[in-house]
């Protein structure tokens, strides 16, 4: 079985349509949404829609950690809530676990959606970072419960979780990309946005983490940024 968990906040408007799109998937599978605190009735839509329900404190590294604990599946997906998850795309990650036993886990093709040149650069950067091992939470992981475990699973970290649990997963084994169907997610954080200080500000983030600073340090800075484009 697959355990998809799906952590939230404030996420009414586009957790329906991904919650009916896996319903719609026919592989085994259980939704585990972790909600840390939504105010906009995000809980009402996951009860609503049949997922389970999972109080959390905020901070995604929190949520996804907790939706782990909780579920049941020897296989574990972790999905945002803004993205559009491909027809057949769990049968996808049984198929693709299924041919390579080695496989720890891996993730999708991300492709963003928008039709601008940013956009369009994005879909292409990503495919080719994720060449070199390089992948984020925003493209759907999934990963072997055993692997899961054996590496140490996902820490409760205020920011960067996903880049660090993914190079520890990239240390323990060779991971799998499907390339077909691809995972489509939201342009939404880059509006309004300049390319370049976008691009500067994900270099200066990985420098500062690589440095040592930590993810609490990180995402008080990154927060601070974000009340300021807000204003």
């Amino acid at each position: 079985m697959i355990s998809v968990v799906v952590p939230t906040l404030n996420e009414a408007r586009r957790l329906p349509s991904l919650l009916a799109e896996l319903a719609a998937e026919a592989p085994e599978h259980e939704v585990i949404v972790v909600d840390g605190g939504s105010e906009d009735g995000t809980e009402a839509v996951a009860r609503a829609a049949g997922a389970r329900l999972l109080p959390s404190a905020p901070g995604r590294g929190r949520q996804l950690a907790t939706g782990a604990e909780a579920a049941q599946g020897e296989i574990l997906l972790f999905l945002h809530a803004d993205s559009r998850f491909p027809v057949g795309g769990l049968a996808q990650i049984l198929e693709t676990l299924a041919a390579d036993p080695a496989c720890p886990g891996g993730n999708f093709r991300l492709v963003f959606d928008g039709d601008t040149p940013f956009s369009r650069w994005l879909t292409g950067f990503y495919a080719r970072i994720r060449s070199l091992g390089y992948y984020y939470g925003d493209s759907a992981i999934f990963v072997r419960r055993s692997a899961y475990d054996e590496i140490g699973g996902i820490r409760q970290i205020a920011l960067m979780e996903d880049y660090d649990f993914t190079r520890r997963l990239e240390r323990s084994g060779r991971t799998c990309c499907i390339e077909d169907p691809p995972l489509t997610t939201s342009s939404r954080r880059f509006e309004g946005r300049r390319p370049l200080a976008i691009v500067w500000g994900w270099i200066e983030i990985h420098l500062l983490f690589h440095l040592g600073i930590s993810p609490e340090v990180l995402a008080k800075r990154y927060e601070a940024q974000r009340r300021r484009r807000r204003g």
